[in-house]
């Protein structure tokens, strides 16, 4: 499976073996944002969902900590979410991630797609416990890379999306709220005019009343053609 070491803080570390990653879709608390986002990827040629939220397995190995993400075409892209962590001794950690997917895929099948990429998170985690009175306030941003130059593609706050909690109530009604269990946000509506299939992503998890923050970045290399 996939093995994640966090930093908390305090300077303490956790180490998480990772059993099952889920990655919610359709999660922001706006209908309008939802709109939005079904509306971007109508554009990729992406059908609606059935029911929203929605809510896909992922392979385990695909949690990943990594700086570098291998894509097989250029039209693969990031996404910017926070993460819940259920760590070994059922501590719930918040982190940022970023689902890296598979466009061309997406059109076929959204699950298919987000087992064609990992799941960026970053290294470093925050106690749900300590942030949770203020979850609304936490920001949420991403940036592109093209050719060495950076432009912000998202920016928002986590009261856009559907809450932590939420989803803590959603896992333990399935019986899933167990050690190793990931579960990935959704995302936020992206700037228009941005180019998303980058060769770079960058995403940034920020606590306004600390100014903490927690931050994951990785380039997108492409894979040698196929022979055969």
């Amino acid at each position: 499976m996939a093995l994640l070491t966090f930093e908390l803080p305090d300077g303490s570390t956790r180490e998480v073996d990772v059993v099952q990653v889920l990655n919610a879709g359709y999660a922001g608390r706006s209908q309008d944002d939802v709109a939005a986002h079904v509306a971007e990827l109508a554009e990729l040629g992406v059908p609606g969902p059935s029911v929203t939220p929605a809510l896909y397995p992922v392979s385990p190995y695909l949690a990943q900590q990594t700086g570098r993400v291998a894509a097989q075409h250029g039209r693969t892209s990031g996404e910017a979410e926070w993460a819940l962590v259920v760590a070994g001794d059922g501590e719930l950690l918040l982190t940022a991630a970023c689902d890296h997917t598979d466009r061309d895929l997406e059109v076929h099948g959204v699950a298919w797609s987000k087992n064609a990429g990992p799941d960026v998170l970053a290294r470093r985690a925050w106690r749900l416990a300590d942030v949770e009175s203020r979850i609304d306030e936490l920001t949420l941003r991403a940036w592109v890379s093209h050719g060495g130059r950076e432009s912000e593609i998202q920016r928002g706050t986590l009261a856009e999306l559907l809450t932590p909690a939420y989803w803590v109530g959603v896992l333990r009604a399935r019986g899933e709220l167990v050690p190793g269990t990931v579960l990935i946000s959704g995302t936020i509506p992206m700037a228009h005019g941005v180019d998303q299939f980058a060769d770079g992503w960058r995403v940034e998890l920020g606590d306004p009343a600390t100014g903490d923050t927690i931050e994951l970045a990785y380039d997108v290399r492409p894979m040698p053609e196929p022979i055969g």
